[in-house]
């Protein structure tokens, strides 16, 4: 989800669940080494968050998680899993997925220099790798090395010839493989992700995995995932219709507009919020029309069309 869940999605996201677990995008353990550490780690701290770091070097590795344990993250990731080129091209991602011993190597460099937990997200293979083969190998290397969390997009990734975007889509779900892993390694904390489209589908992996990861879908559709989501956790979520989050949303447009920033920065990340309703596309033509130099008239005339 890189250049997707920034600290703005996430604060959006944060106002329509309290419980679910919200991951930053993807950084690179350089860029918090060497860049703008607040812009690339700010984020609210009220409800649980995740930092996903993308690396190979176990020593950039650690010392960004020891840059970031001043943030107050629950958790810190090593992403395993994205197939794009740039990643490639950084020798980390999914085509760690051939190097276990590597990230068995980084994840212990990160544990001894974070305070919290280290997890992993990983795919359940490469190019022509076997997925039933390599995945418990893999499984097993991250388990010994002391992660006890680990979050499998069930499809394997084709680092030459497919895009991110085909890799998202084109190969198979196995979603029978990351179950089977489940019962082969009981002590792992193991969550499924790919696919996963509704609510009632994450509840359908519930009765076998631990947990239950969903990306483009609940960024297309917040309301319909993240909005009822603490009902997951038997819990009345925090808002009753998509309006009070938009409306809400109000005052941190405001002061974000007043510091300097666009409006586009925070709304893109909301044209999804109406789907399927009244005014939805009014919503999204004015905010993706507006966005760029939009004042908060121009948010109040969008809250107009959508019924607000």
């Amino acid at each position: 989800m890189i250049d997707w869940t920034d600290r703005h999605c996430r604060a959006f996201h944060r106002l329509l669940s309290r419980r679910a677990l919200l991951y930053s995008e993807m950084i690179t353990a350089p860029a918090i080494i060497h860049g703008d550490r607040a812009r690339l780690l700010d984020h609210d701290a009220d409800g649980p968050a995740a930092l996903q770091l993308g690396g190979s070097d176990p020593a950039q590795l650690a010392q960004a998680a020891r840059i970031a344990a001043g943030w107050n993250y629950a958790e810190i990731n090593l992403n395993v899993g994205c197939p794009s080129d740039r990643v490639q091209s950084g020798c980390f991602g999914a085509v760690l997925m051939k190097s276990p011993a590597l990230v068995a190597a980084c994840v212990r460099a990160m544990q001894d220099a974070s305070p919290v937990e280290v997890t992993v997200k990983c795919r359940i293979g490469v190019d022509e790798q076997q997925p039933a083969e390599i995945l418990p190998a893999f499984l097993a290397a991250v388990e010994q090395a002391g992660v006890r969390r680990v979050i499998i997009h069930a499809r394997k990734a084709w680092l030459n010839g497919l895009s991110p975007r085909e890799n998202r889509e084109i190969p198979p779900l196995d979603y029978p493989l990351v179950h089977a892993m489940k019962a082969a390694f009981p002590a792992l904390h193991l969550s499924i992700n790919g696919g996963i489209g509704s609510l009632q589908e994450a509840r359908a992996q519930l009765a076998v995995m631990d947990g239950v990861m969903i990306g483009r879908a609940a960024y297309h559709d917040p309301w319909a995932i993240l909005g009822q989501a603490d009902a997951l956790w038997g819990e009345t979520p925090p808002l009753a219709a998509p309006l009070d989050a938009a409306l809400a949303m109000r005052g941190r447009i405001a002061a974000h507009l007043a510091a300097g920033g666009r409006m586009h920065q925070i709304t893109r990340h909301m044209l999804g919020l109406f789907h399927g309703r009244p005014g939805a596309r009014a919503w999204r033509r004015i905010l993706s029309e507006r966005g760029a130099g939009g004042t908060l008239q121009d948010y109040d005339a969008a809250l107009t069309a959508a019924g607000g």
